[in-house]
């Protein structure tokens, strides 16, 4: 089940479809990605993609001049970072909604874009389910997460209103944060040896080490962890 919510009360909605084309500007780093959802996107009928940015600072500079109704923004972007062409866009162009599609599901993640602005977050692996609902309802100047979302950030607000360790105060040695930023960053344990010039068990050590010390039982968690604790960035 998805997670829909209304729009601020008081607020003019908008609702495209009855007053013309939705555009639609896209913005993500990877070539087949953009090209993807260009294809999913101008399938639906009175939806336009009107333009598409690689990079962060691009985004920022075709939202001013293009003026989409929404804009697709990964977070992981090359130069400006996801998050900072967010809020700039929000300034400069804040009758352009933002939808955040992203592979992260990070609860910080979330509420940093939910305070920036943004009305929808998707996740780049449910996009081809979820990604058409969500414009949607951004286009109605409603909010809309992915349920796996939704389930991210009750689980944090669970734990903050329970007992118990808090896992951003575990310590970790200046070598388990490195390891840990590259593995969160996507690196093999073979790369992560390679370039400390150490053997892949040790690397499957500090891993498994991590993982205990953590609580955590995932490289998909790790990540979470990595990008809530500013080791590495969203």
């Amino acid at each position: 089940m998805q997670c829909s919510l209304n729009g601020v009360v008081g607020l003019s909605w908008r609702v495209w479809g009855k007053m013309g084309t939705l555009r639609l500007l896209v913005v993500d780093d990877h070539d087949v990605v953009r090209q993807g959802l260009r294809a999913l996107l101008q399938s639906h009928l009175g939806w336009e993609v009107c333009g598409e940015a690689v990079t962060g600072e691009e985004a920022v500079e075709k939202t001013v001049r293009l003026r989409p109704d929404i804009v697709i923004l990964d977070v992981a972007l090359p130069e400006t970072g996801g998050l900072d062409a967010a809020r700039r866009i929000r300034r400069l162009c804040p009758k352009s909604e933002l939808l955040i599609l992203t592979m992260y599901d990070s609860d910080d993640l979330v509420l940093e874009a939910y305070k920036i602005g943004a009305r929808g977050f998707v996740l780049k692996s449910d996009a081809v389910r979820n990604l058409i609902a969500a414009i949607e309802s951004v286009s109605q100047r409603k909010l809309w997460f992915s349920s796996r979302v939704a389930e991210t950030v009750l689980e944090k607000c669970l734990k903050r209103a329970s007992p118990g360790q808090d896992e951003g105060r575990v310590s970790l040695s200046p070598r388990e944060r490195e390891v840990l930023k590259l593995l969160a960053a996507g690196r093999s344990n073979r790369q992560v040896a390679s370039q400390y010039q150490i053997s892949v068990k040790t690397v499957e050590a500090h891993r498994a080490n991590l993982m205990h010390k953590l609580g955590l039982h995932s490289i998909s968690q790790l990540t979470r962890y990595a990008i809530r604790n500013g080791i590495i960035e969203a």
